[in-house]
């Protein structure tokens, strides 16, 4: 499989880079990883969605691009993350009492996931040489 169908399979499958390198324990612990938080965002009431214009209004210009940048890394977590969107969680961007907590969980899913296919891909490139 080359480096990008293993890149986008990473990404939509937690931890599927390493499932592809035959690295099973670390695929169990990643996708449970990420799958854990993104279920624990949700429950707490984190945003899934991208931030509308008149939530980012009266915004400064680098706060807005945090926000934009927040919502990206959500969607790095992949499956778990389009799951939650196709369930209808339509969260506003700044609702809910714990939204800070449950939206962090969520970016940490996306982040963890983002450093589960790089070491995939890297532990692949190391294999190769």
């Amino acid at each position: 499989m080359k480096s990008f169908g293993i890149a986008i399979f990473g990404w939509l499958v937690p931890g599927g880079a390493y499932l592809v390198t035959r690295r099973y324990v670390q695929f169990a612990l990643a996708l449970a990883m990420v799958a854990g938080a993104t279920v624990a965002g949700v429950a707490l009431h984190g945003t899934n969605l991208w931030p509308s214009p008149a939530e980012l209004e009266g915004l400064d210009g680098l706060t807005g691009m945090l926000a934009k940048g927040g919502a990206m890394v959500r969607m790095l977590a992949g499956v778990p993350y389009l799951l939650a969107r196709l369930a209808h969680y339509s969260q506003s961007f700044l609702g809910g009492q714990t939204h800070e907590y449950g939206g962090v969980l969520l970016a940490m899913a996306g982040a963890i996931n983002m450093l589960a296919l790089a070491d995939g891909l890297e532990r692949r490139k190391a294999e190769r040489a």
